[in-house]
Formats: structure tokens, sequence, C-alpha cells
């Protein structure tokens, strides 16, 4: 779609680029195309000189990118949205079932010898019919959250973010309310916003303490729109029910982790958009929308700075 003659240096691994190699490799170029292990900050940018006029990160967060010193060099940016948008919903609704249902910890269970005979009250979980649903941040992701959740019974959407947005609730009669809300009323909590230094850490305390103990929360955005200290001590003093995370600070995280010890919290090696035609459509996306930079031409999806 965008003929180019470029050349390319790539690193040919599914490991993340050592820093140094990084430094190196980006010095004198005029595109960069990245992923989200990739910090790209005002170090990077100096590595790379005045050459630079595109990054195209394969994500569609880009809260790894110095987007102030970005634009300050007039730098171009081309993101990924929509495309993992489903995969990500399905993601998000696969962990959500996998942590109210306790799955994981069932599944281990038939393995070690756990399962012994029937019992009444054995691995009972939370169910979603008649339930309330809360969503911290209704854009594509959580929409599509809440779309596929609808078909289970749920009762009651609400959802909060920096304003309301009728339009995009209206489809779920979903409720904007205030974040102390949400968490009051909620029986389903599910992150899905972007990092911001708003949303930085908005799961802490104060909102597990005003949870319900029987509540689950859910995390598919950033790792650290959650304080994962906080969310150790709602969960090992029963504050709140269970928790299942796509996302970590860091990632990965280490195995001696004391969230990674509890059998009540559900963590994924952050698989929101791992499928194969997705990351196929990303990498697609993501060079065309390098190209199309490198040609000084529109990109199919550039982020407006």
């Amino acid at each position: 779609m965008y003929p180019c003659s470029c050349s390319i240096q790539q690193w040919d691994s599914d490991e993340p680029i050592p820093r140094s190699e990084l430094l190196a490799g980006v010095a004198g170029k005029h595109g960069l195309l990245c992923l989200l292990s990739e910090r790209i900050d005002k170090e990077v940018l100096d590595a790379a000189g005045s050459n630079l006029k595109v990054i195209s990160t394969l994500s569609v967060g880009v809260d790894h990118l110095a987007l102030e010193e970005i634009k300050k060099r007039g730098i171009r940016v081309g993101y990924t949205p929509d495309i993992l948008t489903d995969a990500t919903a399905e993601l998000s609704v696969a962990l959500l079932l996998a942590a109210c249902r306790r799955l994981p910890e069932s599944a281990e269970a038939v393995k070690n010898g756990g399962w012994t005979t029937w019992k009444p009250l054995w691995m009972c979980g939370y169910g979603l019919s008649d339930s309330t649903v809360g969503i911290i941040g209704l854009g594509r992701i959580g929409q599509a959250v809440a779309r596929r959740l609808k078909p289970f019974g749920v009762k009651k959407f609400l959802y909060t973010g920096s304003r309301p947005k009728p339009e995009s609730a209206v489809e779920f009669q979903a409720d904007f309310v205030p974040l102390t809300k949400l968490a009051e009323e909620s029986d389903f909590v599910v992150v899905t916003c972007s990092l911001t230094p708003d949303t930085k850490g908005m799961c802490d305390k104060d909102f597990f303490s005003r949870m319900k103990k029987t509540s689950v929360l859910i995390n598919t955005s950033r790792g650290a729109v959650v304080n994962q200290e906080d969310l150790y001590q709602a969960l090992v003093s029963g504050q709140i029910a269970a928790a299942g995370l796509d996302v970590t600070t860091p990632e990965p995280l280490p195995t001696d982790h004391p969230l990674l010890s509890l059998k009540n919290c559900v963590i994924l090696p952050h698989i929101g958009s791992a499928t194969y035609a997705t990351r196929s459509a990303m990498s697609v996306l993501a060079a065309n929308n390098l190209l199309a930079g490198l040609k000084g031409e529109s990109m199919p999806n550039e982020l407006q700075l």
C-alpha cells in the first residue's frame, strides 16, 4: 500500500532489545518501529538525532513514549487502536470468569488430589447473573467488554472516566458515576482505562476499602493503574473476594512477588491482544504507519500530539 525503498535494521528476536543495542541502533535513523517493551525517552531520541521523523508503535497504549519530548521535536507517532479491541475484550471476560469462578484453583485441585468428592460449598464463586458491573474507562475496549457481558444477565452497568459518554453508554443503559460510587456498588470492577497521571494508582487502599467483600477486580489496561501492594492487602484480608490481572508492574512480575502466592488472584502475562489474527493485523498496521510517515503521507492511524 505504501511503496517505499527503505534500508531496515531489525532486532531479530522475540526478546526485548537491550537498551545499549537500541541506543546504538537508532542513531541516524529516519523511522523507528517499537514495541511497548521499549521505553522511548529523551535518551533514545537524543541518540537517534535530528533525522528521526516518525515512530510507529505496535500497541494502542503509548505510555512508553515520551510524548511531550516527541512532540517538541516534531516527530510523528503511529499506533494501533481498534484492531486489538475485540481480542482484549474477550480476554477480559475470560479473566473475569476465571477469577470469579475460581477456575485456575479448581483445575489445580484436579491435578493435586484436592478433588475428593462433591461438596455443597467447595469451590463456590460469584456469578454474573443479576450483578452490577463497573467499568473504569468506557472507551473502545470498555464498551466491547460490556457488550460481551450483557448477555450473561448483568443487571446494571456503571462507568467512570474523565467525562460522561452518553452516546456510548446508551447501548448498555450504563450510568456515569464517581469512582467512589462505582467501587461501592459494583460486584465486578473492570479496568480498561488508559494510563495517565490521573489514573496512575487509582485503584488503591481507599478504593478497595469501599468495595464489597464479595467483589472482584479485573485489570486489562496497564499495571500502574492498580496499587499492587494495596491490592495484596485487600485480597489477603478478605476486603475483596478476588482479582484478575493481565497487566502488572513490573512486567514480567517477579516469580516471588506476593500476589503470585494468592489463590484468589489470577495473573496472566499481558496476553490481551494475543490472537494470531490480531497480532498479524497490528504488525501490518504498524508497518503501514511507519511507511506513510517516512513518505510524509497520512498515516492509517496517527496519534494526534
